[in-house]
């Protein structure tokens, strides 16, 4: 990494989905602001992120996050150095808002323009958590549009292991949520309801994948629970929504750990890092935290609002691009399936 002689400002903005957010990071890990203007609300009574509508509200917040966040800050537009933006993945009309107006600034101020990727910015926000974490780290990504195992070699050098084949973690979590009448988002909802629940309760299957086994499948869990429900509403019995819960958490979680210390196992990695809005799962983090000590490694992962979507982990992704002279040209544009790594 290239020393720094000076102290380095970074602006943030995330739009990839339903946060409009933007945020100052002062030499990659002293976060200056954090302002994030979020559309749960609004997206609520649909039960899922509307793409048309999400995007309409960043193009309404998106100045006024940018201007909070300068002024919490404390900084003017010409103390900063780079943009830093999510570029992708996300929803195509959201990317388009916040790459729009970090594209005006940059060239308005004749600064880097540091396209990041949303999922990289994901892991990224461990470095704010944890000041003492450098790479190699092992990197499990769990959100709602993904779920990966991803070798950290350096700050800007990754090493795809894993992935999901169909269905990502979050995405279940929300689905099968939404079938059990349970509020947007569903991730959040699930976790407090299996508090009451047994998780040994109902026995959900585990999809181990043994001709890949680093990668993941959650498409027939989500359809044995969304199963279970409807025959047992077929045949007229009652529900404990509770122990569905408990136990579809248990199923997931149990498959995320053992993937997550195999690929530990075979890395010979020390650390680990939780990353992606699934990372807030307490659950998730005291199993995987137990699992890793077992193994020798040591668990990272980032405070609550760090977890969803942010403009802090964009600025620091982009502060070690910065370092690293990875500017991006402005003719970038929006990526709705970049990949991770």
């Amino acid at each position: 990494m290239d020393k720094v002689e000076q102290d380095i400002y970074i602006l943030g903005i995330e739009s990839s989905c339903d946060e409009t957010a933007a945020a100052v990071v002062k030499n990659g890990r002293e976060v200056l602001s954090n302002i994030i203007s979020s559309q749960i609300v609004i997206h609520r009574k649909f039960g899922g992120v509307v793409p048309e509508i999400a995007s309409r509200k960043h193009i309404e917040h998106i100045i006024p996050v940018i201007h909070e966040a300068l002024k919490r800050a404390g900084v003017t537009l010409k103390q900063i150095d780079g943009i830093a933006v999510t570029y992708g993945p996300g929803l195509v009309g959201a990317l388009l808002v916040g790459l729009a107006a970090a594209k005006a600034l940059a060239w308005a101020l004749d600064k880097p323009l540091l396209g990041v990727n949303h999922l990289e910015g994901h892991v990224f926000a461990n470095f704010i958590n944890d000041p003492s974490l450098e790479p190699p780290f092992l990197a499990l990504v769990v959100s709602g549009g993904h779920t990966s195992l991803m070798k950290v070699t350096g700050y800007n050098s990754f090493e795809l292991l894993g992935q999901t084949r169909d269905d990502a973690a979050g995405e279940a979590f929300d689905k099968i949520a939404r079938v059990m009448g349970l509020p947007y988002p569903g991730g959040p909802e699930i976790e407090k309801l299996a508090l009451e629940g047994n998780p040994q309760a109902i026995s959900f299957p585990r999809a181990m994948l043994e001709d890949e086994p680093l990668a993941f499948s959650f498409s027939g869990m989500k359809s044995s629970v969304i199963n279970y429900l409807h025959n047992e509403k077929q045949a007229g019995r009652p529900v404990n929504k509770a122990d569905v819960a408990a136990s579809f958490q248990e199923a997931m979680t149990d498959v995320l750990v053992q993937k997550t210390i195999l690929a530990l196992k075979g890395t010979g990695l020390k650390e680990v890092v939780l990353a992606g809005g699934v990372s807030a799962n307490k659950y998730l983090q005291h199993k995987l935290d137990l699992a890793a000590e077992q193994a020798g490694a040591r668990l990272v992962h980032p405070r609550p609002i760090l977890c969803t979507d942010n403009a802090v982990m964009i600025a620091c992704r982009g502060y070690y691009m910065f370092l690293h002279h990875s500017y991006s040209a402005m003719t970038l544009n929006a990526d709705p399936a970049l990949k991770l790594g």
